[in-house]
């Protein structure tokens, strides 16, 4: 294999752990927290409070990636370690380094993040390798990452945030809960035969996806109460919310209307769904704080992006080439989910 031959495949390689249709999630919410904490910003406090968060995502792939390469080998072979285009090695000398960094540049601003991150990442490396597996308190411990990126990111933008914030990190916490359990419905099949017993292979994708409802409802109605305490442009604001709630009922909606006929690749577009809307809410959380024109100059590339490398990598990370989810003694077509 020539030598730029390999460099491509190892970059693309890196590329799909990455998973740029998800990246750009946990900054925009580490932005709206800063962007809410405090009435006057600094470009590099705002650089700080999206890189941060960013980067420790980024090291969670990897690390994630690495302690699951065993249950990958088994459902979705195609994957970058199991199809032995990463090393694993190399996966946790990445998360390693990228968490390093997101230390260093996290406590350069404010030390008391020291506690923060190190729960973060903490948490982080808990929900791959223990909780994941273990029903709802998989989906909860991950909903709490992406609420701490939201307290970080006030914290890059004041030393200790005011308390009325938290009713924003229940807005990111509920959310995240709620999509992750929508992403565990497309993985029941690999799931049940690498022994992870969650939420929905241990009650059935409906009430999966009721809980995950349910959960979904919590975060939109917490952000519209959050309207009380958003200091200017509230109609702004509330029309944001509004819209992400439209695109999370059409999302939900696929689940419901595919009844027990509900397949793997339904689950996906239902989440894909939800990646681009749960843009829009931080987006709209963006609005108070930095105005209705920077929300949408961040939101606008960040959708056209997402949407882009969704369209032509996603379906392709989640599935094996043939289309067919696999057991270990081989391809096996994966049939409608059963209540």
């Amino acid at each position: 294999m020539r030598r730029g031959s390999r460099f491509g495949n190892v970059l693309a390689a890196h590329v799909r752990t990455w998973r740029p249709y998800t990246l750009w999630y946990v900054g925009l919410v580490g932005l709206a927290g800063a962007a809410l904490a405090a009435d006057r910003h600094t470009p590099g406090r705002l650089a700080a409070a999206w890189l941060v968060p960013t980067l420790v995502w980024l090291a969670a792939h990897y690390l994630g990636d690495y302690l699951d390469r065993d249950l990958d080998a088994i459902s979705k072979p195609q994957r970058p370690i199991p199809s032995g285009q990463l090393r694993p090695s190399t996966a946790v000398v990445c998360g390693v380094v990228l968490t390093c960094g997101g230390l260093a540049v996290g406590l350069s601003v404010n030390g008391l993040t020291v506690f923060l991150l190190a729960g973060g990442v903490g948490g982080a490396m808990a929900y791959n390798g223990f909780f994941k597996a273990r029903g709802l308190w998989g989906n909860v411990v991950r909903g709490a990452l992406t609420g701490a990126a939201f307290v970080f990111g006030a914290m890059m933008a004041v030393r200790t945030p005011p308390l009325e914030l938290l009713l924003f990190v229940v807005v990111f916490w509920a959310h995240d809960a709620a999509s992750n359990l929508v992403g565990t419905l497309r993985d029941v099949a690999g799931d049940r035969e690498g022994g992870y017993v969650t939420f929905a292979v241990r009650h059935g994708p409906r009430r999966a996806a009721g809980a995950a409802a349910a959960l979904y409802a919590l975060a939109v109605a917490t952000a519209v109460a959050g309207t009380f305490l958003v200091p200017r442009d509230r109609a702004a604001y509330l029309l944001g919310i509004l819209l992400a709630a439209v695109l999370g009922a059409y999302a939900f909606r696929m689940l419901y209307a595919a009844g027990r006929a509900l397949t793997s690749r339904t689950a996906l577009r239902s989440h894909e769904v939800l990646v681009v809307e749960r843009l829009v809410l931080a987006a709209a959380l963006l609005v108070p704080g930095l105005g209705l024109p920077t929300a949408l100059g961040l939101l606008v590339p960040v959708l056209v992006v997402t949407l882009t490398t969704q369209r032509v990598m996603r379906s392709r990370h989640e599935f094996s080439p043939d289309g067919r989810a696999h057991s270990a003694d081989g391809p096996a077509a994966p049939p409608a989910f059963q209540r």
